[in-house]
């Protein structure tokens, strides 16, 4: 970790509260935002969230699985994302939100009319902003916690 944390506070509070108040609570609520007002599925949500996370390399990212309702995704879910081109475990949506996750952050300029066509038969447009609105925090705030080295400290609220 690069960030100096004293002795007693945990990191992620410490680094997204103490050290930048203005900023990082706008972005705690933001990032909290994505998992309580979401209106995609579980699976696509996983999808795109878990391909984000691989691509970060986010410890803590990879770790996590988004629970609703009590539900999660199955074991093995993380590494059909690895394959979402392959895999014959995902629907077409979920298929969408895996490939949507990973060109959004390796080649947004490479988004087509192709792919689009293909995005707007299956998600809304209000689908399709909340999905990117997603990514976006995940791809920002999970690059933030493993380039700063928080991420192999991170820990959940209350454990």
């Amino acid at each position: 970790m690069i960030i100096d944390i004293p002795e007693g506070q945990e990191p992620i509070g410490y680094v997204w509260g103490d050290m930048v108040p203005g900023i990082g609570m706008a972005a705690a609520n933001f990032s909290l935002s994505v998992y309580e007002h979401t209106t995609l599925g579980l699976r696509e949500f996983e999808a795109a969230r878990l391909r984000i996370a691989q691509i970060n390399g986010c410890v803590f990212c990879l770790d996590w699985r988004t629970e609703r309702d009590g539900e999660k995704v199955e074991d093995g879910f993380a590494d059909a994302v690895t394959e979402w081109r392959t895999t014959d475990v995902f629907d077409e949506r979920t298929r969408l939100a895996a490939e949507y996750a990973e060109r959004y952050a390796v080649d947004h300029h490479g988004l087509d009319e192709e792919f689009w066509a293909r995005m707007t038969a299956r998600y809304s447009q209000a689908e399709i902003v909340e999905l990117s609105m997603s990514i976006g925090s995940w791809l920002a705030f999970g690059r933030l916690n493993h380039v700063l080295g928080l991420d192999s400290v991170c820990v959940l609220p209350g454990q």
